[in-house]
């Protein structure tokens, strides 16, 4: 996936957008940041999350990290790959590494989130 088609947080959640379904995933800095990815704690297929609200936990030999949800939604589907395999965050994080998807309560929320230019600059200018 080109991340220049993404929205981000400054939590270091990515999101696509099409139409009102949006897939879920960390950014390449993100998973720098945590470096091996062990264990990825799934949400519920069905949840209703808002915006801000954590819905997932990933696990790295040095900590462990929520995942929140960049807009509001239900939890329309998750990545069982990441279950068997969580480091394809480490080595994906935009393609095998997504998260969850969720159908947008109001896709109009991802006006609040960054491009990728401005998450860059917020990242090299020290964002954390």
């Amino acid at each position: 996936m080109d991340a220049t088609q993404l929205f981000f947080t400054k939590t270091h959640e990515w999101l696509h957008l099409e139409g009102s379904s949006a897939t879920i995933g960390i950014t390449q800095h993100a998973q720098e940041e945590i470096s091996d990815v062990v264990f990825v704690e799934l949400p519920k297929v069905g949840r209703a999350v808002k915006q801000a609200e954590e819905a997932a936990v990933v696990e790295s030999v040095k900590a462990a990290f929520s995942i929140y949800a960049p807009i509001s939604g239900t939890i329309a589907q998750v990545n069982q790959n990441l279950s068997k395999d969580p480091a394809a965050i480490n080595r994906s994080p935009y393609e095998e590494g997504w998260v969850f998807t969720l159908q947008a309560a109001d896709p109009k929320e991802v006006k609040s989130l960054m491009n990728h230019q401005q998450y860059d600059a917020w990242v090299k200018g020290g964002g954390h």
